[in-house]
């Protein structure tokens, strides 16, 4: 049943005090201990239903395995060339602040599916900034990394003060990376459009992982739709339209120029 307050649940599987007495019967009924109810903040109980739903949407299922997908394909292409030549280092150093600062609950996750993508994402990040720091570093060249990530950061962090769901740090941090990761490709971007071309290999990592943000807007419908918990995340929608926005040109360049075998070139 529902407390007063409408920002919890009290969830209680018996009732409050003893028993009712037997109809026709003069012996008392065993009493039962009382339970106190469980207080759970409204958005914890969405997020728990959510994941039991999870299984069932296949928007949110090929979300995460394309952004697992472009991870893969970054780390393939920087092994097989030995090289991480046309990628951007700030981006990929964004990204791993995004998965750090996002999945601080890493060790209270109770699904292992969440669990094992917060694991791989951190784990595979880390190991991309290792490769670019070290093994190919002679490779990485700044003065064409170039873009000014010091804003991007500003921006983020003053929107996730200003617009917490929660003023807590989990919270500021959880709305600072959503902002954050929303133009964390802005410097690969800005990177492509220096050069005005790219590897082929290239843009099918930034396909792919411009495709999983893209994925997250029918899974948000989806679950409006078919989940009667499910509670609209402003914060992660208006991100996400942001950043499938700034895909936008690549997307059409993919679309009309790598997807029927010519050369990636952006117009510049």
């Amino acid at each position: 049943f529902y407390s007063r307050n409408p920002r919890f649940l009290e969830i209680s599987n018996t009732h409050r005090g003893r028993q009712p007495p037997h109809l026709f019967s003069n012996q008392k009924s065993p009493s039962l201990p009382i339970v106190q109810p469980v207080r759970i903040h409204r958005r914890d109980f969405c997020r728990k239903c959510a994941t039991v739903k999870m299984v069932l949407n296949v928007f949110r299922v090929a979300a995460d395995f394309s952004h697992l997908a472009s991870i893969l394909i970054l780390l393939h292409k920087m092994t097989q060339l030995n090289s991480c030549s046309g990628i951007s280092f700030k981006s990929q150093a964004l990204y791993l602040f995004v998965y750090v600062t996002r999945y601080l609950d890493i060790f209270s996750t109770e699904s292992l599916y969440n669990l094992a993508f917060k694991i791989m994402f951190i784990g595979s990040q880390g190991y991309i900034i290792y490769l670019m720091t070290n093994a190919y570093k002679p490779t990485n060249d700044p003065n064409v990394d170039t873009f000014r990530v010091q804003y991007l950061l500003a921006g983020a962090a003053v929107l996730a003060v200003l617009f917490p769901y929660k003023y807590t740090f989990s919270e500021i941090m959880w709305a600072f990376s959503i902002w954050l990761e929303s133009v964390a490709i802005l410097p690969q971007l800005f990177m492509l459009q220096r050069t005005g071309e790219a590897e082929t290999i290239t843009t099918h990592y930034l396909f792919a992982l411009g495709s999983y943000r893209a994925l997250y807007i029918p899974n948000w419908i989806y679950r409006y739709f078919m989940d009667t918990h499910y509670k609209t995340d402003w914060i992660a929608i208006i991100a996400g339209i942001i950043q499938t926005v700034l895909y936008s040109d690549f997307f059409y360049v993919y679309y009309t120029k790598v997807l029927k075998g010519k050369k990636f070139k952006l117009p510049v």
